[in-house]
């Protein structure tokens, strides 16, 4: 059997509230679980010391018995010293996609086609009343 410590919502519509619980790998987000080992508030803020509430024992517990954490029960474990977690990087996060990019390099070349076209018929008059001045 596979377990998971995980996030299980409860709260209204709009007011989200967790329990952190460790749970079967196939039973539903907000199903059955085994044990209910804290909770995390994400209505409260960010340096309210009752937002993420963890029973370090019981997680350790779990752990050893084989039980995984997910991402963002890991984050929360790694706050509260329980574990190390490296920082994870995405530098392509913020960059736009590949349709937006493509637009982006269309409008460019428009541009570029436009202000050529634009240097060409400048030159272009004053290279004609030379040539007619020559004849």
């Amino acid at each position: 059997m596979g377990l998971k410590i995980r996030l299980a919502r409860g709260g209204s519509k709009k007011r989200p509230y967790y329990h952190v619980v460790v749970a079967d790998v196939r039973s539903p987000r907000d199903g059955r679980f085994i044990e209910r080992l804290g909770y995390w508030n994400p209505m409260l803020a960010k340096d309210d010391a009752t937002r993420v509430n963890l029973n370090q024992e019981r997680i350790q517990h779990w752990l050893d018995h084989g039980a995984l954490p997910t991402d963002r029960v890991a984050r929360f474990m790694a706050e509260a010293g329980m574990m190390t977690r490296e920082a994870r990087s995405n530098p392509t996060k913020g960059q736009p996609g590949k349709k937006a990019q493509e637009r982006v390099a269309e409008k460019k070349q428009k541009e570029e086609d436009a202000a050529a076209a634009a240097a060409e018929a400048a030159a272009a008059p004053a290279e004609a009343p030379a040539e007619a001045n020559a004849e």
